[in-house]
């Protein structure tokens, strides 16, 4: 193989980069450490495992996560791809079959020529060839470690939580029924009703549960758009009945009134043999969960495929060691990926997976880039990430229309400016392909 492009890390950013990278003629060795080593959170050998969730948000072209998947559709995405073909029905949102778009990421990958899968855990990091960093939010400690005396500081970090995953089979379904929120999209949720009196029962039993604790020497930080569902529940009575757990637009068929919430249930593959307990992302211990979850109307005698958990989610603070072309300012030759530069979501880390690919390959190939417009999804992200380096407050950010280029003072209802947020963005990135050479 001729000199190839290191990428330590094989999840989505990674994988991405890679595909890029491999389209425009490069070579690329990628670094996984499993099945060396795997992490708390990690339990298949396939390159670009979903570990949170099987959802990828919403598919309308004028949301905010819709416009990215369109814009990684229009760049020839490898990730975008692979979820394409191995979706399962989620009403309006995109989810996959979890093994069945790892397997297709990485058999696509394993098909090209220039292509090198090393599975080994990398300790150093090479300063003088280039490097893409992608190891992500499940970072090993020794890699961190390595990282961190590169940049001559911490880390900055929060903790995030996973839902846990019930067997079918172990459901109830005298007592939940199949609808959508809002009657959006298709039917593709079980929801489990509860009285005011079961919630009460819940709620109190979620909040004496046992928590994981976190290490002497550790901080919990907890990212906003994915709090786990005790954390949410400390916040008031009512926070859960209006947040995850709100009945609205979900009629109980059994009784044709509303429940006094519910508990909802999305399809965890294609088989429907799984279901994954929606917003309920947690750090209760395991015992706590089985015996606290079941307390839930049709999940009496759940059994549950996987637990929640709770993993360190680490981020370097871009603004201020990455340039616009996610190259290290202290080093050109090094480059990172993915939520590790503090995005977060798998389709954010996706994005910076893929701009850190064309970057990649527009320095071997002595050609200049910049990020496309602000106005575009990928762009914002980008100019989140690494504009401001005075910033001190840095967090983690999923797509929104709140870090788009802002419109024109033109007032319009909010699903007109949608519209318009999608249509500026859809010709920005047009543009900025034709200029930068990126047709595809």
């Amino acid at each position: 193989m001729k000199s190839a492009v290191s990428i330590i890390g094989g999840g989505l950013a990674g994988c991405e980069a890679a595909w890029q990278l491999l389209q425009r003629g490069h070579a690329v060795q990628l670094f996984e450490m499993k099945p060396q080593r795997f992490s708390p959170a990690h339990k298949m050998e396939y390159l670009a495992e979903l570990v949170c969730s099987n959802s990828l948000k919403s598919n309308h072209a004028d949301s905010a996560p819709g416009m990215l998947k369109q814009e990684l559709r229009t760049l020839d995405s490898l990730i975008m791809s692979a979820a394409d073909q191995t979706t399962v029905a989620a009403g309006s949102a995109l989810a996959v079959d979890r093994t069945e778009f790892a397997r297709t990421v990485q058999d696509k990958l394993l098909q090209q020529k220039n292509f090198k899968l090393i599975r080994q855990e990398v300790t150093e990091i090479p300063r003088d060839i280039i490097t893409i960093i992608a190891t992500g939010p499940l970072t090993s400690d020794r890699f961190a470690r390595a990282i961190s005396e590169m940049l001559g500081g911490s880390y900055l970090y929060f903790y995030d939580a996973i839902a846990p995953i019930v067997n079918a089979d172990s459901i109830n379904m005298g007592k939940v029924y199949v609808a959508s929120r809002y009657g959006k999209g298709t039917p593709d949720y079980l929801n489990c009703p509860l009285t005011e009196n079961d919630y009460e029962t819940f709620l109190h039993e979620l909040l004496a549960g046992a928590k994981v604790p976190a290490r002497h020497f550790e901080e919990m930080k907890h990212f906003e758009g994915c709090l786990p569902i005790e954390v949410l529940a400390a916040r008031g009575h009512d926070t859960l009945a209006f947040g995850p757990m709100k009945p609205v637009g979900l009629i109980d068929p059994h009784t044709g009134t509303l429940p006094y919430a519910v508990v909802q249930l999305r399809r965890e593959n294609s088989a429907g043999t799984l279901y994954n307990m929606v917003g309920f992302q947690t750090r209760l211990t395991w015992p706590e969960q089985k015996r606290i979850f079941r307390l839930i109307p049709g999940l009496e005698n759940a059994e549950f495929a996987r637990l929640g958990s709770i993993h360190r989610n680490t981020y370097i603070h871009s603004p201020s060691l990455l340039a616009p072309s996610l190259q290290l300012k202290t080093n050109p030759n090094i480059f990172f990926a993915g939520q590790i530069t503090g995005v977060e979501g798998y389709l954010e880390s996706t994005a910076m997976g893929l701009f850190a690919g064309l970057c990649t390959a527009s320095i071997l190939e002595q050609k200049a880039i910049h990020p496309p417009p602000a106005s575009t999804a990928i762009g914002a992200l980008v100019s989140y990430i690494t504009a401001d380096e005075s910033r001190q407050n840095f967090q983690p950010m999923n797509i929104n229309f709140g870090i788009l280029e802002k419109l024109s003072a033109k007032r319009m209802k909010k699903k007109e400016k949608h519209f318009e947020y999608a249509r500026k963005a859809s010709e920005a990135l047009k543009n900025w392909m034709h200029e930068q050479n990126l047709q595809t």
